[in-house]
């Protein structure tokens, strides 16, 4: 139910009718315009294609509107937060890509219908943001094998049976057949610098949280602190425990982890460049990567809180 008090917000769409979803679905500006119609919200559609990307994210950042919506793939919902972030504007993400990562790990409606509706009942909520040399991520910035093992969280992702659990269990060892050990220069802001092999680590904005078939979630999204987590070896028996663990919801104490707290860790690596999977989307970027929290530094379009949550005054959407 909307609050009466809470000024009407406007909408300016980015949509990229390229992205997987869009594409198979035939997703339109007209389709979008009757959607947000039919919801009652005031809403502007860019979906000029012979425009760069950029171009169109600056007049969104000219235009009137109180919410940009990405609508696509990880690479436009990355576009925009780096643009909003520290404005007044808010985010919201229609998820019209192909993995929609980020649309994920947020708990965002899968389908368009109710990703509108979730925008215009929604809250804005102010999040953290990760940064690495100067590019920001949403969720998570991972290295090695580990990024791989993200993608395919998406394939199991709120499905939890058996066959969901051999088929991430098969996916994992072929990835790690493939992996080698790298030596980690880590500095972290607190604590002393080390060095370590490792086959992988990520960076993650809060922290994963535990639970039965909680594979890669979070629970909270504003903590201010980022997670290292370095998986230091990785034999056969580990990989059996550690990824029965992750299904289980009992993992953070594995010996073949060291998970650490931090605000900001630089890590180096005897590479120039190392690929970064960041929300789902490949980077090349140049070592030493430089990992830094930017608090409550995006605000966006989120679910309404349940009532086991802590209420937000005055954050309706609509």
């Amino acid at each position: 139910m909307r609050d009466a008090s809470v000024p009407k917000l406007s909408y300016h769409v980015i949509l990229n009718a390229s992205a997987g979803t869009a594409s198979a679905t035939g997703v339109t500006s007209q389709t979008l315009e009757a959607v947000f119609a039919d919801r009652g919200l005031d809403v502007t559609v860019d979906s000029d294609p012979d425009v760069s990307l950029d171009e169109r994210v600056k007049r969104a950042l000219e235009s009137d509107a109180d919410v940009i919506v990405a609508g696509g793939g990880d690479g436009t919902i990355a576009a925009l937060a780096g643009a909003l972030a520290g404005t007044d504007k808010a985010l919201a993400v229609l998820p019209l890509g192909t993995v929609n990562a980020v649309a994920r790990d947020l708990g965002l409606p899968l389908t368009l219908e109710e990703a509108v509706a979730g925008i215009a009942d929604g809250e804005l909520r102010p999040i953290d943001i990760g940064e690495v040399n100067g590019r920001l991520f949403l969720h998570m910035a991972a290295v090695g094998f580990v990024a791989g093992i993200a993608a395919a969280r998406e394939k199991v992702r709120g499905h939890f049976g058996l066959l969901e659990f051999i088929g991430f269990s098969r996916f994992f060892a072929r990835r790690l057949a493939r992996s080698r050990r790298m030596a980690l220069a880590i500095n972290p802001d607190e604590g002393e610098a080390r060095v370590e092999r490792a086959q992988a680590f990520a960076v993650v904005c809060s922290e994963f949280s535990e639970g039965f078939g909680r594979m890669f979630s979070r629970d909270r999204l504003d903590s201010g602190t980022l997670t290292l987590y370095v998986v230091r070896h990785l034999s056969g028996a580990d990989l059996i425990r550690l990824t029965l663990g992750m299904f289980l919801g009992r993992w953070r104490q594995d010996d073949a982890l060291r998970i650490e707290h931090v605000r900001e860790v630089t890590v180096d690596t005897r590479k120039p460049t190392v690929k970064v999977m960041l929300d789902g989307e490949l980077a090349n970027i140049e070592t030493p990567l430089v990992f830094k929290v930017r608090p409550l530094a995006l605000t966006m379009v989120m679910p309404a809180q349940t009532s086991s949550q802590t209420p937000m005054e005055g954050t309706s959407a609509a």
